[in-house]
């Protein structure tokens, strides 16, 4: 490990900049520094540790707050100056309670799909179970239960069927959604974590490249 340590280029304070991106959505989640130091204690624990330049000393990501950066993998650009940090994300990550750091948007270029929805979904999820709105359809469907949603899974995957055969993409795209949504609850209602379903897609993906 130390000789991919030597890889690193450390500038004239010791530092390198560090990317710690969400391993569950890809979502950038904050920017800092590690000194050597910080990126040995990091490798041999397997948690983010970081060097606040303000402090002038090293800590541990959530060693306070609890809100912990698990490390998943760590690589380094092509110039060796910068790190990225692929971590499973304990609680928020930006001191201000936030779940990222990039939260203070400055201008929109172009209009684009939101690459965290699935995550809002699923906390909407969670949110609607321990707080019970009424009118909720996903209430609705927790209420039900597992068989209920199974169900509306089954009819929604039939018309998304129906849609591919017709050839109507705008019908097909809608019906794609309602089959996420309604899969993302039985996630929720059977008691596993949609990161799971992602964990065993990427395990499968290693093995048809090896």
């Amino acid at each position: 490990m130390t000789d991919k340590i030597n890889k690193v280029n450390f500038n004239a304070e010791g530092l390198v900049p560090v990317i710690a991106v969400d391993v569950n959505t890809n979502k950038p989640l904050m920017l800092a520094y590690v000194d050597k130091p910080a990126l040995e204690l990091t490798l041999s624990t397997g948690y983010a540790h970081y060097y606040s330049r303000s402090r002038g000393k090293m800590w541990k990501k959530g060693e306070s707050s609890g809100n912990t950066q698990k490390i998943v993998s760590i690589a380094l650009d092509c110039d060796g100056d910068t790190l990225l940090y692929r971590v499973r994300q304990t609680g928020a990550a930006c001191h201000t309670g936030k779940q990222d750091c990039f939260f203070e948007e400055i201008a929109t270029v172009e209009s684009a799909p939101n690459p965290d929805i699935i995550q809002k979904n699923i906390d909407t999820i969670k949110d609607r179970a321990a707080n019970p709105k009424e009118g909720s359809y996903t209430n609705y469907l927790l209420d039900k239960g597992v068989e209920k949603i199974c169900k509306k899974i089954g009819e929604e995957a039939s018309e998304a069927i129906i849609a591919a055969i017709k050839g109507n993409k705008t019908e097909l795209v809608a019906e794609l959604a309602d089959l996420m949504y309604h899969t993302l609850v039985l996630c929720h209602s059977a008691g596993i974590e949609y990161a799971d379903v992602l964990a065993d897609l990427e395990n499968r993906n290693k093995k048809d490249s090896t």
